[in-house]
């Protein structure tokens, strides 16, 4: 299959729609970035890295961080996991309270904002956020084999700054017994590990051990368990567009993770992993371009797991 001509076709499907969307304006620090950005990257078996645009340039991943911090998760809680975080499509927006009134205080999934806001206080032990998102820094930099990879400290401030719903989210969960560390400290990591800022590049190369059973192919060491990484590809075709998951699966047809700062990340199992940037957001919070290049994508390859 010859990506490089794939990649190019893509291209020029998706130029005519290129700053569709709109913004993720209510972080200010994303406020500002430029809407035209687009870039594609594929990490395949062999390690090498198929790309297009803009995928060298670092952006502001946001919510696909969900994906690497449920991975660490489950390898530190087992299936204990799930006892305090769901595994069903919430239909709701990914910041709602509503369905955590009606399910006392337990979130819908680990991909919406509740979830994950869980998900990290299983990874924070002791209060220590710093040594929570100093592993998760590791991790992503062993994954990726790139040291330089950080956190956009400017973003992590603006999401601080304008995170009342995450804190009432956060404070609403520990009214029901359902966060062991204090509040702040859940979310000073939580806001952190969402401005992890990454490439296209970075981030399909940090994620190729979930196209494999959970092995990385390049350098051969298992980084979750086969079962695991078929749950969270699970977990990531019904969830990992929160309202939008549907119409993804319908048009994509793979297991995936938007982020409000334009990316998309999405698994091709047996294929390797694709990351999308686009600025411009849909309704439901999904990059409008990279949804285009996506479904673009898969009528070159057929990499959808329906066929």
């Amino acid at each position: 299959m010859d990506l490089d001509s794939i990649l190019n076709h893509v291209a020029e499907k998706v130029e005519p729609h290129r700053g569709s969307g709109k913004v993720a304006n209510y972080i200010p620090a994303l406020a500002s970035v430029d809407p035209n950005k687009f870039g594609l990257a594929i990490a395949t078996k062999d390690g090498s890295c198929y790309r297009i645009g803009d995928a060298q340039e670092a952006f502001s991943i946001q919510s696909i961080s969900k994906v690497f911090t449920l991975s660490l998760a489950l390898q530190k809680m087992g299936d204990a996991l799930w006892e305090r975080v769901g595994r069903e499509p919430s239909g709701s927006a990914f910041n709602s309270i509503v369905q955590l009134e009606h399910e006392k205080g337990i979130p819908r999934n680990p991909l919406i904002n509740a979830g994950a806001i869980v998900v990290t206080d299983h990874l924070v032990e002791n209060g220590d956020a710093d040594a929570a998102i100093n592993t998760l820094l590791g991790v992503l930099r062993d994954h990726a084999e790139d040291p330089s990879i950080d956190i956009d400290y400017e973003v992590a401030k603006s999401e601080s700054e304008t995170g009342a719903r995450n804190r009432s989210l956060a404070h609403f969960m520990a009214s029901f017994g359902n966060l062991d560390n204090e509040v702040e400290a859940v979310l000073s990591a939580y806001f952190r590990h969402c401005a992890l800022s990454l490439s296209c590049s970075q981030l399909a190369r940090a994620a190729l051990f979930l196209a494999f059973d959970g092995e990385d192919p390049v350098t051969g060491e298992r980084i979750v368990t086969s079962q695991r990484c078929r749950r969270i590809n699970a977990v990531m075709m019904n969830c990992g567009h929160y309202d939008n998951s549907g119409d993804f699966a319908f048009r994509i047809g793979l297991p995936g993770k938007s982020g409000v700062g334009g990316g998309v990340l999405a698994i091709a199992p047996g294929e390797g992993a694709v990351a999308v940037w686009s600025p411009g957001l849909n309704d439901a919070g999904t990059s409008t371009v990279g949804a285009i290049a996506l479904e673009a994508l898969m009528a070159e390859t057929g990499w959808s797991v329906f066929g």
